[in-house]
Formats: C-alpha cells, sequence, structure tokens
C-alpha cells in the first residue's frame, strides 16, 4: 500500500475512534471497547476496499456490510459519517430518546446501514443470504461481515457457516475480531473457541489469519478474500480491546461501559493528540 493511502487511512481511523469516544460519554452508555478493537477494519473497508456510493446508499450494485456484532455502533457510524453518508453533527443524536441513531445497528434509520442486528450470532446468516441472493442474481457484489470472536459461541454463526461452505459463497467475506475479550472476560476462560483457523478450514472455508490493525495485511487479506472461488473467506483479525486508549486496553471491563469525565478527558486527549500526531501539527 502506498504510504499517502496508508497515511489517509490511519488519519481517519484516529478520528473514528475520537467521534465513538465522544459518542459513548455522551450518550453515558454503548459498547466501546469492541469498536475500537475494530475501527481499523472498518476504516479499511469503507475507505478502500468496498464498493459503495454515499449519494446512492441502496444502491443495489453496492457492495454490502453487516455488523453482526451489532453493538459496536459507536464503530460503525463514525466511519459512516466520515466517509459521507451523513453529516458528523449526526452523531449527537447516538442513544438518545429523541434521536435515530440506536445502540445497535438500524438499517431504516441511518443511511449506510445493510442491516439492523444487535441479537449476536444472527448477522452472519443474513449475510449468507445477501451473498446467496448476489448468486441467483447473478450480481458483481460482495457482502462482508464483521463478527465478535465471543460472538462464536452461537450456534447459529456456525449453522450460517456450514451454508456458506455448501453454496460455494466466494463472493462473502465474515471477519473475526479476535481481540480475545468479551463482556464476562477472557474468551478462552467463558468458552474456549481456538483453534478458529483449523475450525473454519474444517468447514470448508478459506482462511486468512491477520494483523487487525495493519493496513497492508489487511489490504492483502482482503485481496486474497477476493480472488479465492468456490469458497467463503473468513479473515481472523487479531485485535486489541480498547484499541487507542491506553488505560481501556486489553481491559474486559471496557465493553459495554462509558467513560466518567475524568476517564473521558484522559481518553479524549490521548486520541486527540494521536490524531494531532498523525496529521503533522
Amino acid at each position: 500500500m502506498e504510504q499517502t493511502k496508508k497515511q489517509a487511512l490511519a488519519v481517519t481511523a484516529a478520528h473514528a475512534r475520537l467521534l465513538a469516544v465522544d459518542m459513548v460519554h455522551a450518550a453515558a452508555s454503548g459498547h466501546i471497547g469492541g469498536s475500537l478493537s475494530a475501527m481499523d477494519i472498518l476504516t479499511l473497508l469503507y475507505g478502500d476496499v468496498m464498493h459503495v456510493d454515499p449519494a446512492d446508499p441502496a444502491d443495489p450494485d453496492r457492495d454490502r456490510f453487516v455488523l453482526s456484532k451489532g453493538h459496536c455502533t459507536p464503530g460503525l457510524y463514525p466511519t459512516l459519517a466520515l466517509r459521507g453518508f451523513f453529516p458528523v453533527e449526526d452523531l449527537k443524536m447516538f442513544r438518545r430518546i429523541d434521536g435515530h441513531m440506536s445502540g445497535h445497528a438500524e438499517m431504516h434509520h441511518v443511511k449506510g446501514v445493510d442491516m439492523s442486528t444487535g441479537s449476536l450470532g444472527q448477522g452472519l446468516s443474513a449475510a449468507v443470504g445477501m451473498a446467496l441472493a448476489g448468486k441467483m442474481d447473478h450480481k458483481d457484489y460482495r457482502v462482508y461481515a464483521l463478527l465478535g470472536d465471543g460472538e462464536l459461541e452461537e450456534g447459529q454463526v456456525w449453522e450460517a457457516a456450514m451454508a456458506a461452505a455448501k453454496f460455494r459463497l466466494d463472493n462473502l467475506c465474515a471477519i473475526v475480531d479476535v481481540n480475545g475479550l468479551q463482556i464476562d472476560g477472557r474468551t478462552a476462560d467463558v468458552m474456549p473457541s481456538e483453534p478458529l483457523d483449523k475450525k473454519f478450514e474444517a468447514f470448508n472455508w478459506n482462511v486468512q489469519s491477520v494483523d487487525g490493525h495493519d493496513f497492508d495485511a489487511l489490504e492483502r487479506a482482503f485481496a486474497a478474500a477476493a480472488a479465492c472461488r468456490e469458497k467463503p473467506t473468513v479473515l481472523l483479525a487479531r485485535t486489541v480491546k480498547g484499541k487507542g486508549v491506553s488505560f481501556m486496553e486489553n481491559d474486559a471491563g471496557w465493553h459495554g461501559k462509558a467513560p466518567n469525565d475524568e476517564q473521558y478527558e484522559k481518553a479524549h486527549a490521548e486520541l486527540a493528540a494521536t490524531l494531532a500526531e498523525l496529521e503533522g501539527k
């Protein structure tokens, strides 16, 4: 990846993280940890990988994205805003009773959202349906779905994985945000899921293991997914929960908790400093 593109993506991701913390603090509610861990993935998808047009969010030939871990809208909504689907100012309506931006992904009220999600384990099934429809309609669009590693405890994920392999959905790419933590603690303690690569391979998926914060590695992995034929692809993206805020990183306590005023000031200062450094200010 050329340096100028990588720099632009890094700036966008840093800006999105700052907006996410602002949103969750203002709402005094929201899932910040897994949103920050997935921000680089979302930034690359919407900034360089997916074929989407903010001016025509319902384009039937667009690529589709399903936020299967639907509570991580503090990751998705800033990404959509910075991509131009709606004004950044709208993020102030997050989780407000008089607003239209609920805590879980909402396709009827938020431009750019392709599927309403929230109940964990269901998003991959929706993505499989979209990908299968594309095959049946002889469309060229691709479908992407972002799951959490804790979400893989849901049996429906694996039913969808079987169906995707049966129908040879090579237009489907799942991304698992493998940050190792869920609301109750370490995934290895709550319900061990490893080895994820061997499990997906056994389900006849093309498997790519990747650093979820490395734009170069992610770009190569998405390219390999697009080049794969006759199999769906899963990217096992190793990430850091709470990425970008020192006291949130690798702490399961920040799965679904809003920072208080003191914590917010510290988080905002850290993220603002990162953004300023990336922008060369």
